[in-house]
């Protein structure tokens, strides 16, 4: 698909496989996590779940192995916990990320973040890139009754922004992102993870990259 991309008030990003390389340390933590309740399931198997809520594919495996002993809440938990550390120990932004960010700070644009993390994931990777700053809001599913692929996420990043969702420009990596933001009314921008299995249904997307630099040159043409 060819991109050209067409005029916007706010860019709104996804964080995890978009600003940080975090799909493999989710793997690793609920590999790790799953295992140690005596669950079988190995890293290509989370390829079903990647863009749900956490909660969502806690609920979702603990459907398929029927878990003793375990909630799958205590699950989630566990597995939060697990982030939060490897995050601090691996914790680097994609290539083009603090560029792209500082581009769009210097050209007033409205930036803000939609995530199906939780705000305590959201605090750590922000702070462990130090691009807290240039985010004018954040928003967690956790805080909706519906996680991605539904479009509340960022509907309510819009509102909180001030634009209408017509206005935006989605940055994501998932078929889940994808369709959320497109469900929003959204123009979407993917730029696929690169742990991901390719997935010919991301062509949904307004806009495809390979990576963030290559988003950035368009960005520099457009504003």
């Amino acid at each position: 698909m060819a991109n050209v991309l067409t005029p916007f008030t706010a860019v709104i990003f996804d964080m995890d496989g978009v600003l940080i390389d975090s799909e493999p340390l989710w793997k690793i933590a609920m590999e790790e996590v799953f295992h140690v309740i005596g669950s079988t399931l190995t890293k290509q198997d989370f390829q079903k779940t990647v863009g749900l809520r956490l909660d969502e594919v806690v609920v979702f495996w603990h459907a398929q192995e029927g878990w003793k002993n375990v909630t799958p809440h205590d699950v989630e938990t566990k597995i939060v916990l697990r982030m939060v550390d490897l995050i601090k120990e691996n914790a680097a932004p994609l290539p083009g990320v603090v560029e792209t960010l500082r581009f769009l700070q210097e050209k007033n644009i409205k930036v803000g973040l939609a995530t199906s993390s939780y705000e305590i994931l959201i605090s750590t990777v922000l702070q462990a890139l130090e691009i807290k700053p240039y985010f004018g809001v954040c928003v967690s599913a956790e805080h909706e009754e519906f996680g991605k692929p539904h479009p509340a996420v960022y509907l309510t990043a819009a509102r909180m922004l001030g634009v209408s969702p017509s206005e935006c420009l989605v940055v994501e990596d998932s078929f889940n992102g994808v369709i959320s933001g497109k469900a929003a009314r959204m123009k979407v921008a993917c730029i696929p993870e690169k742990t991901h299995h390719p997935d010919h249904r991301l062509v949904a997307a307004d806009y495809n990259y390979s990576s963030m630099l290559d988003l950035l040159e368009d960005l520099k043409k457009l504003i």
